[in-house]
């Protein structure tokens, strides 16, 4: 599974005037429209078996929808003009922004399932569970379906069948966020972030509230599950509605937020009446990855803690590249689980100045994510071009990242998609050579099996003088490929020892002499292949080798 993630309202904007913090009207918005079936075929000739839709479901913005019978959103309780996708307004819709001609978005979103599969991609989308808008307000949802918090007592801080926790005869206080404000709300709900005070920072979730799972977080966090509180009804009814939509997966947002008991309830329910459907959890600790899994029933958990945080250590000069053996080691039972990543919407862009400032330096990291352990591997739109993200687009500001507050464009994006032609006319020799990398290798872990399927060996142990590569082995039925990441930014000529261990462990016999096919370049080289003498090689700068060796 190889996951190309999209802000969906930025792929298609061509806007290139743009105005800081600027309006729709002022800056554009890319619609669902813009994944054409050409549009979604490049994305899979990059490599890519399912694109993630990121901001589909109706969030709070401050553009006006109100003549289509949307409740306006009050901006004192909105991140940016455009808003956070991540501050579900409405559970049961799709966020008009995405729409050509909005009384008809969510027909348009079907097409767009209906040209994302024709293309040979999955769909996965957002689930956000934990929290939602602070003015959340489902016109859309079916009849009969009673809204979040429509039924809840009011004069407690804490009732299982609450769908939110409350600050009884407390009034929200933002006038230190927000000087001239005027939104009002009284008691106040606990933000989303777990702020059980009436008074959240700057850097908090100001803009959502926390969903109430059962479980009582002022009173030493117990869980109270009987009855079933009235929440878990509730979600699990909006994954059933998007499941039948004929989407492919859902990406759960700070799934580590909500108890693993309502995982462990709701998934079964979808995956038996929606077989095939996956669920991918944002979890960051790594001591409850286990009990989401197994307990929780997910099938992937974001490897950000190991992998991600050793890999981006490493590029900076900030750690050995020895350390990255100790990724898998803590989760060698799990290791099919994790995804991988190197980018993504929380993330800084690998090019920008925050990371390594240059997108050469993501060629080895891509070697080691991608194609280490056989697991899931995700990049974001633009990483493939060395997107930088060094704009300042308004809210989101000068960080590195490409916002998910604003009206803005990725100019990578827009500059490749060239309205829809996608002749690369528009986009450098070196642009253009990052991303047929990023396919090469994409291409390699999805066709070749022994990297898409095979067994792993970490050669580190063997050669405890490297720091600055990674070597490792995967070996399928009848190859062992050697892949070889050089985060050095000079080409070395390296002599590897393979351990006497790994020939015995997957029956394979030595050979002192054999050719090698460098399945990067094409060029077939004549190696040793025992432990009795090292191979020798010669890996670029800033890049590596995969050599396959047959058996």
């Amino acid at each position: 599974m190889i996951i190309y993630q999209v802000l969906t309202r930025l792929f298609g904007n061509d806007k290139t005037h743009l105005v800081p913090n600027g309006t729709k009207k002022q800056n554009g918005c890319g619609k669902m429209s813009d994944f054409t079936l050409k549009a979604l075929e490049e994305i899979r000739s990059l490599g890519a078996t399912h694109i993630w839709y990121t901001g589909v479901i109706e969030h709070a913005s401050q553009t006006d929808y109100s003549a289509y019978g949307i409740r306006k959103d009050n901006p004192d309780v909105v991140k940016g003009k455009a808003g956070s996708a991540y501050a579900i307004k409405d559970y049961y819709d799709v966020d008009p922004d995405l729409a050509d001609k909005v009384t008809d978005r969510m027909t348009e979103f079907q097409h767009l399932v209906t040209r994302t599969h024709k293309a040979g991609l999955k769909v996965i989308i957002d689930f956000v569970p934990n929290h939602v808008a602070r003015e959340y307000h489902s016109d859309a949802c079916p009849k009969g379906t009673k809204d979040l918090g429509a039924g809840d007592n009011k004069k407690v801080a804490f009732s299982n069948q609450n769908n939110f926790y409350y600050l009884p005869g407390e009034t929200l206080h933002l006038n230190y966020i927000k000087p001239k404000g005027t939104y009002k709300e009284t008691p106040a709900k606990a933000t989303g972030n777990d702020v059980f005070s009436a008074w959240p920072g700057r850097n908090d979730w100001y803009e959502t509230v926390k969903l109430n799972y059962g479980v009582d977080v002022c009173a030493g966090r117990v869980g109270h599950f009987s009855p079933i509180p009235d929440t878990w009804n509730k979600m699990l009814n909006i994954l059933l509605f998007w499941a039948s939509k004929g989407i492919d997966g859902f990406r759960c947002d700070m799934a580590e937020m909500v108890p693993v008991e309502f995982w462990g309830w709701a998934i079964p329910q979808v995956k038996e009446a929606f077989p095939g459907i996956i669920f991918i959890a944002e979890v960051y600790n790594p001591a409850e990855y286990r009990s989401y899994l197994y307990r929780g029933y997910f099938d992937y958990l974001y490897d950000k803690v190991g992998l991600y945080d050793t890999l981006k250590a490493v590029a900076q000069g900030n750690a050995s590249a020895q350390s990255i053996s100790s990724c898998w080691q803590h989760i060698h039972d799990i290791r099919p689980h994790m995804l991988n990543f190197l980018e993504n919407h929380d993330e800084q862009r690998i090019a920008s100045d925050f990371f390594v400032g240059d997108a050469r330096k993501g060629r080895p990291l891509l070697l080691v994510s991608a194609l280490i352990y056989g697991s899931p591997f995700m990049i974001y739109f633009g990483q493939e071009f060395g997107e930088r993200g060094m704009d300042e687009e308004g809210f989101s500001g000068f960080d590195g990242r490409t916002t998910i507050f604003d009206y803005w464009t990725v100019d990578t994006i827009r500059r490749w998609r060239n309205k829809g032609s996608f002749d690369g006319s528009l986009l450098s020799e070196e642009e253009l050579s990052l991303r047929r990398f990023y396919a090469d290798v994409l291409k390699l872990r999805e066709q070749e099996p022994a990297l898409s399927e095979g067994r792993f060996f970490d050669l580190m142990y063997q050669n405890p003088s490297l720091h600055q590569q990674y070597v490792f082995t995967r070996k399928g039925k009848r190859s062992v490929v050697l892949v070889v990441a050089n985060f050095s930014e000079a080409e070395q000529q390296m002599q590897i020892s393979l351990p006497k261990h790994m020939f015995e462990l997957w029956n394979i016999k030595e050979k002192e002499s054999c050719f090698a096919t460098d399945m990067l370049t094409g060029k077939k080289q004549k190696i040793v292949f025992c432990t009795v003498k090292p191979l020798y090689v010669s890996v670029p700068a800033l890049s590596g080798v995969v050599l396959k060796i047959g058996l």
